[in-house]
């Protein structure tokens, strides 16, 4: 299982469902369920190696729109506990949009502007022109946006309890995995530190990029260089995947070492939880669980 904080509540997903729980003004949480396909289930290509990866984070994209738009909704009182909403209907071309504005803030963030960055620098000294001193500054220039943008966000009050609801998602979490009760009280002993956590998945893109973007030669056009940067971006998301994926089933040194920058950055994106954010994140769960059963699924934790 996994999941995904969102205002004042949190999403939770089981591999043929999933389930948001929130927290409405009138201090009632309110939920909506909904079944899922496993897409290497409906199609066998979307299973193989280096191509999952790149269609599980298409679907968590899709859901974490869904998700984010029915917690909005919530919060803007258009739910209430008595009434369960209708399906969440998201049009294609809605979707669409959604993941190239994405995409093109990940790219033009992350791609674009350490580029750049790197090329000034280039300009100021000429060991930057070099083909390793090169990429490393424009990796080193793409994990300090990235670090920047997470900690300024933190400073916002809004999505510092967002934070706390990741925090929630995190603890219950583990308390599943731990087969342990679904309560306040035992949940609330675990800590908000996930080693699946997606910002484990962040960092480690960035790690596999500034290898990758090494045997990019300097002396292409910056347009060739850039374009080759975006090109990748899908082998480079199916490989970091892959990576976590084998590390993970082992819990070997190399995944400990994976997960550790992204670990050290949940003491920002993930904050303590109070036991009403907490009672969220249970509720989402136990939810995307029962649609889950009544789907025929079988949970086997590792």
């Amino acid at each position: 299982v996994g999941g995904q904080a969102v205002l004042e509540g949190v999403m939770m997903r089981s591999p043929h469902a999933f389930s948001i729980a929130v927290r409405n003004p009138q201090n009632e949480v309110v939920f909506h369920t909904e079944p899922i396909e496993r897409l290497s289930e409906k199609h066998k290509w979307m299973g193989w190696a280096f191509v999952r990866g790149v269609m599980t984070l298409g679907q968590a994209m899709a859901l974490g729109f869904k998700a984010l738009r029915y917690s909005a909704n919530v919060a803007l009182a258009e739910e209430t506990a008595e009434e369960q909403p209708k399906k969440l209907e998201i049009s294609g071309w809605v979707a669409a949009l959604n993941v190239f504005l994405s995409l093109g803030f990940f790219i033009f963030m992350y791609k674009f502007l350490p580029l750049m960055g790197a090329r000034e620098l280039k300009h100021v000294n000429p060991i930057f022109g070099h083909q390793l001193t090169f990429n490393l500054a424009d990796g080193v220039i793409r994990i300090a946006i990235f670090l920047l943008f997470i900690w300024g966000t933190s400073l916002m009050k809004d999505l510092h309890r967002v934070y706390e609801y990741h925090g929630a998602e995190h603890k219950t979490v583990f308390a599943f995995e731990n087969h342990d009760s679904l309560n306040s009280a035992a949940v609330q002993k675990y800590s908000t530190y996930h080693p699946r956590c997606g910002t484990s998945f962040l960092m480690t893109v960035m790690l596999i990029s500034m290898v990758v973007y090494l045997f990019i030669p300097v002396s292409w056009p910056l347009w060739a260089r850039f374009a080759v940067r975006v090109a990748l971006l899908p082998f480079i998301a199916g490989t970091s995947y892959e990576i976590i994926r084998f590390a993970a089933k082992r819990r070997s040194k190399l995944f400990t070492l994976l997960t550790m920058p992204g670990m050290w950055l949940q003491r920002i994106t993930t904050q303590p939880p109070d036991d009403s954010q907490v009672e969220c994140a249970i509720t989402a769960l136990d939810q995307a669980m029962e649609l889950e059963k009544q789907r025929g699924g079988e949970l086997v934790i590792a």
